[in-house]
């Protein structure tokens, strides 16, 4: 045990209130990302007296699978609403706030250093069960009071921006689709379009380009987490655009030996497998000078940028999954081949109508991938800060 180290046993303590008088019904799960959610359990006919409550600042895990899932589901109550959670939960509290902060410890329990610590402790059932002495036996540095206070403020502002970020990319993307859908979708008779409006396919306003997928596509050995292109992944293009947390790179000199699939500013990127349907917008605020794309996504491009914010928020807004169920391919893993999914019908308004919308909503959109690009380095920011705390 490292010297400034303390075992954990000693400053919490088990808690085990049952909901004997039935007062509290909201049962909630604990996610292995580490929050409370909505329990999917069937409860009908079951006895909730036995269930367990769990009050503001106790903490809540399931210790029953974290071999299998790698991860301790584990979660603490931050609000001050009393909720229930399975008797097969172990539920537990600070001793004393005044030496360990449960803000403090909840930052400690996010570490991935701390799941991997914990994997070590699990039994060798198939589900990989840790008993509660063993997360008592686990160890973390506490230093003073004032020193953790200073830490949790510190990362209480980093989520709290990112929660603001997060809210301002909501209204502003609802901004978006409120003028598409008032101008495209409502009150709009697809057999009695307005003068000069007719109905299309994507071909109609975007050139639609595959990746590179011969032999000189990419393998294993090719990938790195630094290097002169950024290769997308499916976790890079998600149904809120670009996400650049996890990123895969390739050198320069693989990069020249690949003939398609390049992005250039004010392109689409959207998924054709796996994931469906999810678009992102490479606009002038996107980080990266170089950027591929996988074999699981085509690139839609027009040498008029100028419409391109349309088509993006008309793939965001129009129901893409509902018209594309009937154009999917593949059992294990649907696919979306190009062929179809250029057959599927749009409306097309007039090219005034088109950029005019496009000016609208560009600067929001703009916007957009400006927040999410900075909660991108905020949440990096977190991690670095989560790491930190392990040289306290």
């Amino acid at each position: 045990m490292k010297s400034n180290y303390k075992r954990l046993g000693n400053y919490i303590r088990e808690v085990n209130t049952r909901n004997r008088d039935l007062t509290i019904t909201k049962l909630m799960g604990v996610n292995i990302n580490k929050y409370f959610m909505p329990s999917v359990a069937n409860i009908i006919g079951t006895d909730m007296s036995n269930y367990k409550v769990v009050t503001h600042n106790q903490f809540a895990c399931n210790l029953m699978h974290v071999g299998r899932d790698e991860k301790i589901p584990l979660a603490i109550q931050t609000t001050d609403e009393a909720i229930i959670v399975s008797p097969a939960y172990f539920v537990f509290d600070v001793i004393n706030k005044n030496e360990l902060l449960p803000e403090y410890l909840m930052m400690w329990f996010l570490r991935a250093e701390f799941d991997r610590n914990a994997w070590f402790y699990t039994d060798a059932d198939v589900r990989g069960g840790m008993n509660k002495s063993d997360l008592f036996d686990m160890t973390l540095p506490i230093p003073s009071i004032e020193k953790q206070m200073e830490i949790v403020a510190e990362y209480e502002t980093l989520t709290r921006r990112i929660t603001l970020n997060q809210q301002l990319c909501a209204k502003l993307e609802e901004t978006e689709k409120a003028i598409y859908k008032k101008l495209f979708v409502n009150d709009i008779d697809v057999e009695n379009l307005p003068d000069g409006w007719r109905m299309g396919n994507l071909l109609d306003l975007v050139e639609v380009i595959d990746g590179d997928r011969g032999s000189n596509y990419p393998n294993g050995n090719d990938f790195q987490d630094e290097g002169y292109c950024l290769f997308l992944n499916a976790g890079n293009v998600t149904k809120n655009g670009f996400n650049f947390t996890q990123n895969s790179f390739i050198l320069e000199q693989k990069d020249k030996i690949l003939k398609k699939g390049k992005l250039k500013r004010f392109d689409i990127v959207f998924t054709t497998r796996g994931t469906v349907g999810n678009s992102a917008f490479y606009n002038k605020y996107i980080p990266f000078d170089n950027i591929r794309i996988n074999s699981g996504m085509v690139i839609m491009r027009n040498t008029d940028k100028r419409i391109i914010p349309f088509v993006y928020i008309m793939l965001r807004t129009f129901d893409v999954k509902k018209q594309i169920e009937n154009y999917l391919s593949g059992s294990a893993q649907p696919q979306l081949p190009i062929k179809d999914m250029t057959q599927i019908p749009i409306i097309i308004p007039k090219k005034s109508i088109i950029l005019s919308i496009s000016e609208k909503i560009s600067t929001m959109l703009c916007q957009v991938d400006i927040l999410n690009v900075e909660n991108d380095k905020l949440k990096e920011l977190l991690t670095l800060l989560l790491a930190k705390m392990g040289v306290h």
